[in-house]
């Protein structure tokens, strides 16, 4: 069953939540909820990604794969949400930790 957040639909599971201390430091520094990243993500809205990312998102929604969301905070910073194949767990990370 989806889970709700805020009324809407996520679209595929998001499994254990986790987030590496410097994404975490940089959330923090830009006044950013993670959580708010992470329902995001959970709705389909990848972010800043390419039409070739943006596809094997919608690919991997039917078929199985990793999801990817990609968000540019402050100063050009970006941050990655990232869903496992097997919906194991969703990680926020810097593209530096990937």
């Amino acid at each position: 069953m989806n889970q709700l957040h805020k009324g809407k639909l996520l679209l595929f599971p998001l499994g254990d939540l986790v987030a590496t201390p410097g994404a975490l430091s940089i959330l923090e520094n830009c006044g950013i909820i993670p959580m708010r990243l992470i329902a995001r993500h959970g709705q389909g809205d990848w972010g800043e990604i390419s039409s070739q990312d943006a596809q094997a998102n919608v690919d991997a929604l039917s078929l199985g794969g990793r999801l990817l969301s990609s968000y540019t905070l402050a100063g050009d910073t970006k941050i990655w949400v990232i869903t496992e194949a097997d919906r194991s767990a969703t990680t926020i990370l810097l593209p530096s930790e990937y």
